[in-house]
């Protein structure tokens, strides 16, 4: 009763602070929330959205129950999954935070798997798109083509880790793990497929409207959660809070002889890893490879702005937050280990230094040189993206007003 009373103390007193810094600083706040709206406004939604609506549409037409029956044999030794959850880690990687968790959280609702099996999968589906490692950290950040290399081995070789682990969370000796070897795997999948399409019985125009509908309402949350974190990021950078939590760490970044300006840019990336991500790139009186290391302990992290929008989808369902909260922080850990082994073999002592970028082999720079331009194109074409979305939205959604009136 105590425990909960202070925290309810601590939650208010939070909250009026905040309230009160936007009050005093309301030039910083503009400032931070126009930010985050630019970001939501020009990358995320129109990165999001298409994926967000495509997997409402293989959920519905069966196609996601297709891919459970024909990766049922890989997904359920290695992390005690159905086979529908290769379908939100494959999702989650193209699509980026927080897509794995939505798609989860629908699965849920599917009755597709279970609450513990549902922990499990979200814990290891939510991570970074490689558009965002290789164009917007690697080459937009910190200049370094290779440098995506490394953040992708680390971070999806750290992300397969978790899941292995996770899959003794909440094991039970009555669980069965077997997998029947069937030969006509894919007749029992097709069956599958078309038996979930019989059962939805949403004509198609109903179920492309509910996919724009719930695609856009996550993503508004979304948008919403980007533009406070903007804001507390920076209140909390000018009422020393920051600093105050980094004089904390710097203590651990003695023993580990990281330079201390890493520890207010670190602090940054625990909250937000776009803002922690440029902001560790632009200390030079650092090495390269600890601003490597302590990047991909953020993107494995997410940082708190992505925690809270997956914790938003989640509190839709039964799904515990707690388990993957301790599978970001395993995420952070492991991909930072990956990045210091991994360091000598692929950049090896040349590039201790800023001053010496690598390049990509032959056979990526092709690769790249379209990411950078789905890039660009995504930063001069995402608002009319954006604005065309909501509009197709108010449009379903006015109608179906009308319809129920």
């Amino acid at each position: 009763m105590i425990q909960s009373k202070l925290k309810t103390i601590f939650l208010a007193l939070g909250a009026t602070l905040i309230a009160i810094s936007m009050i005093i600083l309301p030039v910083e706040t503009f400032d931070a929330s126009k930010r985050g709206l630019t970001i939501w406004w020009g990358t995320v939604f129109p990165s999001l959205f298409p994926f967000f609506v495509i997997s409402e549409l293989l959920i519905g037409f069966g196609v996601v129950k297709f891919i459970g029956v024909i990766l049922e044999p890989l997904m359920r030794p290695l992390f005690r999954v159905p086979g529908v959850g290769g379908f939100a880690w494959a999702m989650g990687m193209a699509s980026g935070n927080p897509a794995g968790a939505k798609i989860t959280a629908r699965l849920r609702e599917e009755k597709q798997i279970s609450k513990i099996e549902a922990e499990r999968l979200v814990s290891f589906t939510n991570y970074s798109s490689p558009l965002f490692i290789f164009v917007a950290v690697s080459v937009g950040f910190f200049h370094n083509k290779g440098l995506g290399i490394l953040f992708a081995i680390a971070h999806y070789l750290g992300n397969i880790l978790v899941g292995l682990i996770m899959r003794f969370y909440g094991y039970s000796k009555k669980e069965k793990l077997e997998v029947k070897n069937s030969k006509f795997r894919v007749w029992e999948a097709i069956r599958a497929l078309h038996r979930t399409r019989i059962e939805d019985k949403r004509p198609i125009g109903k179920l492309l409207g509910d996919a724009v509908v719930s695609s856009i309402h996550t993503l508004l949350m979304i948008g919403g959660f980007i533009i406070l974190f903007s804001v507390i990021n920076r209140l909390f950078f000018h009422l020393q809070i920051t600093a105050l939590l980094a004089s904390v760490i710097k203590e651990f970044f003695a023993i580990l002889h990281f330079s201390n300006q890493l520890t207010i840019p670190f602090i940054s990336g625990l909250f937000e890893i776009t803002i922690g991500s440029d902001l560790i790139s632009r200390v030079k009186e650092s090495t390269l490879l600890q601003q490597s290391i302590l990047t991909s302990f953020i993107l494995g992290f997410g940082g708190f702005s992505i925690q809270a929008q997956v914790a938003s989808i989640l509190a839709q369902t039964d799904i515990r937050f707690k388990p993957f909260f301790i599978a970001r922080i395993l995420h952070g850990l492991f991909a930072a280990i990956i990045t210091l082994l991994m360091w000598d073999p692929i950049f090896g002592k040349q590039y201790e230094s800023n001053e010496f970028p690598i390049s990509l082999p032959v056979f990526l720079q092709n690769s790249h040189s379209f990411l950078d331009k789905l890039y660009q194109w995504g930063i001069e074409f995402g608002p009319i993206i954006t604005i065309c979305s909501l509009l197709l939205y108010i449009f379903i959604y006015s109608r179906r007003y009308v319809y129920k009136k």
